[in-house]
């Protein structure tokens, strides 16, 4: 077997991308009713969808044995960034997917990549910080206090409910990519918390 492969299985892929298409599918059901719901220019479904595959594919940031991971004559540090950035592209290909079928899910191109990069981020730091099985707390509760935050009015405000902003605000766009180099180089450079 090649290493592409097995490092795939040992990062529980697979499943990830099952868990990612089933949700997308559910998600997309409910888009579909047409009866002015929350897809009808809201964008809280392509944040379910986003926060939902990158919960999924989290759990792949923690290896099958650290020890192994951390002895290994491999360098880590770029198979690491990669495999943050290469989750978070494919994380944001499912919401896009959906919509080039013709159902908005109320977000544009720019909010879902945005969004998609800042949840990377933070499950890559959740991971450096707590473990790869642990990783998915972070965009979790994120997502838990965007969604019940009072509107926002001012910067703190906009920071804490940054991903159900219009893709334009600049608290919203610093913030994700923020997110994302802090987190992706945490994981990149320490790897999975034991």
């Amino acid at each position: 077997m090649r290493w592409l492969t097995l490092y795939a299985r040992s990062r529980q892929v697979p499943a990830s991308l099952a868990a990612l298409v089933i949700g997308a599918a559910a998600v997309w059901a409910l888009s579909r009713d047409g009866g002015g719901g929350p897809g009808d220019g809201d964008p809280r479904l392509s944040v379910l969808v986003l926060a939902l595959g990158v919960m999924a594919a989290s759990i792949g940031l923690g290896g099958q044995d650290l020890a192994l991971d951390r002895t290994a004559a491999i360098r880590w540090v770029p198979r690491r960034a990669a495999h943050v950035l290469l989750a978070g592209a494919v994380v944001a290909a499912v919401p896009l997917s959906v919509r080039a079928l013709g159902s908005d899910m109320g977000a544009t191109a720019a909010f879902v990549l945005r969004d998609s990069a800042g949840l990377t981020g933070l499950a890559a730091l959740g991971a450096a910080l707590s473990g790869g099985p642990n990783a998915w707390t972070l965009p979790f509760a994120w997502l838990s206090v965007s969604l019940f935050a009072p509107p926002a009015t001012g910067t703190p405000t906009r920071v804490a409910a940054w991903l159900l902003l219009p893709s334009g605000t600049p608290e919203a766009t610093w913030t994700a990519l923020l997110l994302l180099i802090s987190g992706t180089a945490a994981y990149a450079v320490a790897g999975p918390r034991r």
